[in-house]
This record gives structure tokens, C-alpha cells and sequence, in this order.
């Protein structure tokens, strides 16, 4: 006899990532807007960063909401598929990271396309490390 994942009820549980997939989808594209009136549309059609800042913030997000979880368990799957799965997954945007690097090699700019690829692993890496650390040295 299979056992049921303890959590809320399926109904429940896709309402809290719809809505928080909603929430972060518009924090991305609201984020994208600021990128573009702060560093002027020539940067950003030439560059990512938009993407990039995403995928570096939800890193970091990432990292502390893993390291709460892990130290305050009780709430944890609702807060878990309200802001891992629903408001970083529509905020991050690794989707959106792999058709960019494509365009970019694609267009010959290899030089940015590893680099591109290169900060975006080590500076998401790195961040979601750095919330680690920021939520375990919390006492």
C-alpha cells in the first residue's frame, strides 16, 4: 500500500504556486523594466542582465528559504511551494537563460556567451551559498 506524502491538499498546494508563480513572474518582468530605464535599452539588448540579476537573486533567495526550511521545519511545505516552487521558480528564469546563451553563440558572440554562462554559475552558486551561511550563522 503506497503511503501520502504528508503536506496540504493537491487543490491547496497548486493555488499557493500558482500564486506565488504569478507573484514572481511579475517581480521578473518588473525587474527586466527597471534594467532597462537604469542601463538604457542598447545594455540590455546587448547583455542579459536582466536574466542574469534574476537568476543571481533567486539564488540567493533560494539559499536562505533552504536554510529557514531547515531550521524552522514546521509551515515548511506550504512556504515551500508558495516561494521555492512557485515565486522563485516564476522569478528565476533558467529557462529563459538557456535560449539567451543559444542566441548569443548563435550570433557569434562566443566571448559573451561564456561569459555570460560562466557568471551565471558561479555568481548563483555563489549566492545561494552566501544564504546559506546568512541563515546558519542565524542563532
Amino acid at each position: 500500500m503506497a503511503t501520502r506524502m504528508q503536506g496540504p491538499p493537491q487543490l491547496y498546494a497548486s493555488l499557493l504556486v500558482a500564486v506565488g508563480g504569478g507573484v514572481g513572474a511579475l517581480m521578473r518582468y518588473q525587474l527586466g523594466r527597471f534594467l532597462t530605464h537604469v542601463l538604457g535599452v542598447k545594455a540590455v539588448m546587448t547583455f542579459p542582465w536582466a536574466t542574469l540579476t534574476a537568476n543571481v537573486l533567486g539564488s540567493l533567495a533560494m539559499g536562505l528559504l533552504a536554510g529557514y526550511l531547515a531550521r524552522h521545519g514546521q509551515g515548511g511545505e506550504q512556504v515551500r511551494l508558495a516561494v521555492g516552487v512557485g515565486l522563485l521558480g516564476g522569478f528565476t528564469t533558467f529557462s529563459a537563460f538557456s535560449l539567451e546563451l543559444m542566441l548569443l553563440t548563435e550570433r557569434g558572440q562566443t566571448s559573451y556567451a561564456f561569459l555570460y554562462a560562466a557568471i551565471s554559475l558561479l555568481a548563483g552558486l555563489s549566492a545561494l551559498y552566501i544564504g546559506l551561511i546568512i541563515m546558519r550563522l542565524q542563532g
